[in-house]
């Protein structure tokens, strides 16, 4: 017998994932990473056995519940199934799936939409910060159809908007973990950064590359991978992540002057292959470094004067535009605001299908559930 569980694949920002209510899934993390290992279908490379699409951008979970903080609506744990091992990873946040929670929320009744736009406070369970969600819901029913246009996404849909209200060093501790702009590892000045996701900003010409090389050219390039994740392991420790080896956090991104008319070239690291994009947490921190006094973007990154400023970042399938807007004299600077515009739109909604050996020694089920023919 299988178990059917209440599931919807959503498309946030440039990612895809499945979407579970809290009151759907087991709060038992062993439990839970059995459960989202057979959904998914890992470990396997082509996930051939679950809903996957074989690539970290498509092996992604949200899980959305009621809110356990007073100054939230919802919380959102953000869950990164491993494609080829039998692990799932609850370290990081994804920004992009962060697109699909408002209106996932509004679709199951967890809040309640106003005519017009509807903002959703999001609690991000894994960094414990806030963002606020802006969705467009005329007639009080989410919209999906729009004029907003993000790079890495065909056509056109509804915005979804995104203010990030407090992540700075929300999973480092610090914005500056180290409490400096600049630290050289293996000879390479490195930025170790933190604006809701943990990131090794390094110019690329440190590594006697250009910034400028295809995905396809990075992801074969086994000498440069090689000196990227020993920089990663030595960067885990000094910023406060212990023994990153099986972790997908520091992201590792490298950085060059732009040539699309942005503020900065990127290829990034996820942490193994080359990022297609750049995720939506990465891409803020990226931008936050271009703001920071004596960091290796200085030089590197051109920035517009004044404390509002907007900032595409430019990566291997276009640029992702971010406004930052800081306050004061200090080093490092206060960021009052991280926003960004995102996109969503419902795939699927149905029920995920789960063998029952991902229940063995679950006691009870959720009533919304149900028991299935194999």
């Amino acid at each position: 017998m299988q178990t059917r569980i209440p599931c919807s694949i959503m498309r946030g920002g440039t990612s895809k994932g499945a979407y579970f209510a809290a009151s759907d899934v087991p709060a038992d993390r062993a439990i839970l990473e059995r459960i989202l290992l057979a959904v998914m279908g890992s470990p396997d490379d082509r996930q051939i056995d679950g809903i996957g699409g074989a690539n970290p951008l498509t092996s992604k979970v949200a899980i959305v519940g009621p809110s356990t903080r007073p100054d939230a609506d919802v919380d959102y744990l953000f869950v990164q199934v491993v494609v080829n091992e039998p692990r799932a990873d609850y370290n990081q946040n994804c920004g992009n799936i962060l697109a699909g929670v408002g209106p996932f929320a509004i679709e199951r009744g967890l809040v309640k939409a106003a005519d017009g736009e509807t903002r959703v406070r999001i609690h991000m369970v894994n960094s414990q910060s806030l963002a606020l969600a802006t969705v467009q819901t005329p007639g009080r029913r989410v919209a999906y159809e729009g004029e907003a246009r993000i790079d890495g996404v065909p056509g056109r849909h509804a915005p979804v908007l995104i203010d990030f209200l407090d992540v700075a060093g929300s999973t480092c501790g610090a914005l500056l973990p180290t409490g400096n702009a600049i630290d050289v590892i293996d000879g390479v000045p490195c930025t170790l950064i933190d604006n809701g996701m943990p990131v090794v900003v390094m110019p690329a010409a440190a590594l006697g590359r250009t910034g400028y090389e295809t995905k396809k050219e990075l992801d074969a390039d086994t000498e440069l991978k090689a000196r990227v994740e020993a920089i990663r392991l030595k960067a885990g420790l000094l910023m406060n992540l212990g023994d990153v080896t099986k972790k997908n956090v520091p992201k590792m991104s490298l950085i060059a002057p732009p040539r699309a008319g942005g503020a900065l070239c990127t290829r990034t690291f996820i942490p193994h292959d080359c990022h297609s994009s750049i995720g939506v947490l990465g891409a803020v921190t990226v931008a936050t470094a271009c703001v920071l006094p004596g960091g290796v973007a200085q030089g590197i990154a051109v920035v517009p004067q004044g404390r509002a400023k907007t900032l595409p970042i430019e990566h291997p399938t276009g640029e992702f535009t971010v406004r930052i807007e800081t306050e004061g004299d200090a080093m490092p600077p206060k960021i009052t605001r991280s926003a960004l515009l995102r996109t969503a739109r419902l795939l699927f909604d149905g029920h995920a299908h789960v063998p029952a050996r991902a229940w063995d020694g679950v006691e009870g089920l959720p009533k919304t559930h149900a028991r299935a023919a194999a």
